[in-house]
């Protein structure tokens, strides 16, 4: 793989990361708790690892050939989105000093993190398309290995976007747990939007 073949794509792959998204919002509500800020970003990054994984080792397009397995897999994704954008909304975030200190908490939002973004059809979707446009069949590194390559390069941009979002949102709400509140519940709500998008374009698409 070229550089100039990396520099494109990671140019490519910045402007999605920085595109505000379910993502986005997970973090900002994970902002808003605390301390739970790298769990949560840990979480998004294992799920885009996941999607990776998935892409290099080929299933991707054969769930995509597959119009029953993309449907489950909108429908899931949609339904955790909406499960969580409820409790964002009916629990919506209050600042303080001890949460998030234990690790069950710290567990809790790792594992919200990786079902977030594992289960968002969009990433899954938008790596099977973007990442294998990217690779060269003359390489010296098989196809597989140029798209886990490829993987890392769009996870690290997540990581530093995520986390500044995060501890963005933690510095600017710590205090002001009134404004915390509405951003938890603005980020559910943006959840939920987003779900139902997938839903009715998955239903109407279909």
């Amino acid at each position: 793989m070229t550089l100039s073949i990396l520099t494109a794509f990671w140019a490519v792959s910045f402007l999605f990361v920085i595109t505000p998204g379910v993502d986005w919002a997970y973090a900002i509500s994970a902002g808003t708790r605390g301390k739970v800020v790298i769990p949560a970003v840990v979480g998004l990054l294992i799920g885009h690892f996941i999607a990776t994984l998935i892409v290099a080792a080929g299933i991707g397009a054969l769930v995509v050939n597959n119009p029953m397995a993309v449907t489950v897999i909108v429908f899931i994704g949609a339904m955790y989105l909406i499960w969580i954008g409820i409790n964002l909304i009916t629990k919506p975030s209050t600042p303080s000093a001890s949460e998030g200190q234990n690790s069950d908490c710290w567990l809790t939002w790792l594992t919200k993190g990786t079902c977030v973004s594992g289960l968002n059809p969009k990433v899954f979707l938008l790596f099977l398309a973007l990442l294998p446009q990217f690779t060269d069949p003359a390489a010296s590194w098989s196809i597989s290995i140029q798209i886990i390559a490829l993987g890392l390069i769009h996870i690290f941009s997540s990581a530093i976007v995520y986390l500044l979002v995060g501890f963005g949102s933690q510095a600017v709400l710590q205090s002001r747990p009134l404004a915390a509140q509405v951003v938890s519940k603005v980020s559910g709500s943006l959840m939920i939007i987003i779900a139902f998008l997938l839903l009715s374009e998955q239903f109407f698409t279909g």
